[in-house]
């Protein structure tokens, strides 16, 4: 993600302009201006238009004059700079790593973490960054398994991060406290993972001893035309699995097309799917919030064939 184009004030620069203190308070107070780290504010209108990456790219411009020259961008950090989705991993304060074995410390705008970077460091729009799979690897040991799956899938398909670089950056890491987390989310990153929510199904299955489904697997009719490429598959079972988040459809609309019409073409392909077969089972956000439920579902799906009710999608 590019450096943000939008103005961030600064006390410095205001007092030149000629503002005073109490002007400068009196904007924060009234909520024309929104503070961003010491000593720096945006006004709040343009704050409000962004999206959460936005803002704390801001965030960053506000607080990179006063990080120490070694501080590298990492964790939730780098994930954003790099274009990366998030789950699980907090956004409210900046976060570097300093190449150095202790030291670390969490700050109003700013968490500091201390730990050799091996040279995994990147730049990019500006940006001294952790490479990518720095960054899973960072995320795993933070903040879990689940989180680095979803930045890592995406950094695998859009940044073209290979399992090499993904071992090779957990075996740097050693005896940090959450290298395991880090393993298993190195074992389970796969490029043909296309959406968080199929990142997030992913891990449910290792987490609850599910079988591991084909990803993207294609079906075709009795006259060899394409019918269906689908987010899981258990061939062994004959079941399709389908993970329904809210922008499914949207990424199934063509040109013209009506959110209606591709929910009536999405049932309409399953429909040929069930008269080719095969079981097929679905699942939304909220079932993944309940995943022992969700899990006996699919079990159930797998196991007895019996076709089961859909879950209400988003």
């Amino acid at each position: 993600m590019e450096r943000s184009s939008h103005r961030v004030v600064r006390r410095q620069q205001a007092l030149a302009a000629g503002y005073s203190d109490e002007e400068i308070r009196r904007r924060y107070t009234r909520g024309e201006w929104q503070r961003l780290g010491h000593g720096a504010y945006i006004e709040a209108a343009t704050m409000s238009a962004l999206d959460a990456p936005a803002r704390h790219l801001l965030a960053v411009d506000a607080v990179l004059p006063a990080l120490a020259p070694d501080a590298v961008l990492s964790h939730g950090t780098a994930a954003v700079v790099h274009g990366l989705p998030l789950w699980d991993a907090p956004l409210d304060r900046v976060h570097v790593t300093r190449d150095r074995p202790s030291g670390g410390r969490t700050g109003a705008d700013v968490v500091v973490h201390a730990s050799p970077l091996h040279g995994s460091v990147t730049t990019i729009g500006g940006y001294r960054v952790t490479s990518p799979a720095r960054t899973v690897v960072d995320l795993a040991c933070s903040y879990g398994v689940e989180s680095a799956v979803v930045a890592g899938d995406a950094a695998a398909r859009t940044l073209a991060v290979g399992s090499r670089e993904l071992s090779a950056e957990v075996t740097r890491a050693g005896g940090r406290r959450g290298v395991q987390a880090a393993r298993r989310a190195a074992a389970l990153v796969d490029a043909r993972c296309e959406s968080v929510g199929e990142s997030r199904s992913r891990v449910f299955f290792e987490a609850y001893d599910l079988p591991v489904p084909s990803l993207q697997h294609e079906f075709r009719d009795g006259g060899g035309y394409f019918l269906a490429r689908v987010d899981f598959y258990w061939a062994e079972y004959g079941v399709i699995g389908e993970f329904d988040g809210r922008t499914k459809y949207g990424r199934l609309l063509r040109p013209g097309q009506e959110p209606g019409d591709a929910v009536f073409a999405e049932k309409l392909r399953e429909d040929a799917l069930r008269e080719l077969g095969y079981g097929v089972v679905r699942w939304t956000w909220a079932d993944l919030g309940a995943p022992e439920v969700l899990a006996a579902r699919i079990r159930r799906a797998l196991h007895s064939r019996i076709p089961f009710p859909h879950p209400r999608g988003d």
